[in-house]
This record gives C-alpha cells, sequence and structure tokens, in this order.
C-alpha cells in the first residue's frame, strides 16, 4: 500500500490515506474500499495545465507538416494550454457528451501535482517541488489543428476527470517510466510509457517554470500519447497508470445530464 491524498465528497478537507494503485483500492478507518464504493472528489485545487506534442509519437504523427507555415519548425519549448475549473470532474462522475457530437478522444494523462512555488527550477532539484502524481484524463473532441488554441474542443464541461487521489511522490519509483493504459468497457485501447516523453517530467518542470510561476496545488499534465481512442455515449473509459492509481468514468449525454440537474 502507497501513500496519497484525496477528498471524499461531502469533506471539508483532504485526508491521508493508503491505497493500492494497481486495482483501486483505498484503507479508510482501517476498513478496505474498492474504488467504486467511495464518493470520490476532486483531488486536486489548482490550475491544470496540459502540455501538447509531449510524446515522441504524437509529434512524430504530424509528420512534415511541423516544417510548414505558420512555424515551419518543430516546437522549441512545450506547448502549453489551460483545462479551466469547468471542465474537471472526480473519479465516477459522468463525463458529459455534448449533443452534437458522436465521439470523444480519450487523453490518458500523468498529473504532475505541484507542491511549493515553482520559480525558474533546476532540473535537477525539479523533484523536489513535486507533491505528488494523479491520474488525468484529458478529454477532447477530436480535431486536426494544433495551431489554434483548440478551447471548444478541450475546454468543454467535465471534459477533466481527475483523481481519484494524489498519489506521494516517494511512492513512484520512477515517473519517466511508467506505464499508461486505457480500456473501454473492459478492452484495452491504448498502452504506452512515460519514457516516450520529449520531456521528462523534471525537465519539463524546468522548461515551464523558466518562463512562467507553478503554485502549490497546480497540475502539469505530461501530455497525452498519439492515437487516443475514441468513445461514445455510454462507455466506461479506464485509464491505469503503474504505481499512480486507476480513473474511471462513464460517458453519458450532456442533454440528459442538464435534464436531470433542473429536476
Amino acid at each position: 500500500m502507497k501513500k496519497a491524498t484525496g477528498q471524499l465528497c461531502g469533506s471539508r478537507q483532504t485526508a491521508e490515506f493508503y491505497v493500492n494503485p494497481a486495482d483501486g483500492t483505498a484503507i479508510l478507518d482501517h476498513n478496505h474500499h474498492s474504488l467504486k464504493d467511495l464518493p470520490w472528489d476532486i483531488p486536486v485545487s489548482g490550475t491544470i495545465y496540459g502540455t501538447a506534442l509531449n510524446y515522441k509519437g504524437a509529434l512524430a504523427a504530424l509528420g512534415e507538416s511541423v516544417n510548414e507555415p505558420p512555424y515551419q519548425a518543430p516546437p522549441k519549448a512545450p506547448i502549453l494550454y489551460i483545462k479551466p475549473a469547468n471542465t474537471i470532474i472526480s473519479c465516477g462522475m459522468p463525463i458529459p457528451l455534448p449533443e452534437d457530437i458522436t465521439e470523444v478522444e480519450i487523453g490518458a494523462a500523468l498529473g504532475i501535482v505541484i507542491g511549493r512555488t515553482a520559480v525558474r527550477v533546476d532540473e535537477e532539484q525539479a523533484e523536489s517541488y513535486i507533491a505528488g502524481y494523479t491520474v488525468v484524463n484529458d478529454v477532447s473532441i477530436p480535431h486536426e489543428s494544433v495551431y489554434r488554441p483548440a478551447v471548444m474542443q478541450k475546454c468543454r464541461d467535465g471534459f477533466c476527470p481527475v483523481g481519484p487521489w494524489v498519489i506521494d511522490r516517494k511512492a513512484v519509483t520512477n515517473p519517466d517510466d511508467l506505464n499508461v493504459r486505457v480500456f473501454i468497457n473492459g478492452e484495452l485501447k491504448q498502452s504506452n510509457n512515460t519514457n516516450n516523453l520529449i520531456r521528462p517530467v523534471s525537465r519539463l518542470i524546468s522548461d515551464v517554470t523558466e518562463f512562467m510561476t507553478l503554485n502549490a496545488g497546480d497540475v502539469l499534465l505530461v501530455g497525452v500519447p498519439e492515437n487516443a481512442p475514441l468513445a461514445k455515449k455510454g462507455d466506461i473509459v479506464r485509464i491505469e497508470i503503474d504505481e499512480v492509481g486507476v480513473l474511471e468514468n462513464h460517458i453519458a449525454s450532456e442533454k440528459e445530464l442538464v435534464k436531470e440537474a433542473v429536476r
């Protein structure tokens, strides 16, 4: 069992407990609980920053287009975007599928949770600024262009499930060598490893904090692997990251969820 922090719905504060990241079980009040037994709340409180094209395969998939206008070269610095507060939901909550969309991309991402104010951090010292790690589903409507901010595609309500907990950084052997898997309805749809990152965890923190401050509680996503699988209404999506945890949500009609909310 490994030390983690998290929050349950109805609780006013974050709690510390022990979990088994492999099967999603947790020990609370000396009792073992499965992932679905507990009403998980969002385990993080800061801004969530996504990183685009940080997997080698994702950049390679663009082919020669990276050498064409408007940029005419591969990116030289991290490409960041924000998953705003309206997108963030907890483990177990439904992911709203917009009425005019049939499928969404499932973006399996390791989330680096910052533990203290980070400004111009040396790569060698970056680990000391990490509080822990969490699992994030960077949901997106499929789109081709990476040259314009994809606000309409990435910032819809409920498009960023997080959790179920934040695993202590000391409980993760090597964040740059973690298997990442996506299951849809129990079937393995994607498998990758963080050893395929262009910027490993410490370098990513160093490069980002060179031009902006990360505050305690902020979450920096390392990126989404290439060939993100698609999910449709009714699908159950499960993301597993070794040593970190299991995040599970289902896809539901946004229209139906709104109707339920106003009853």
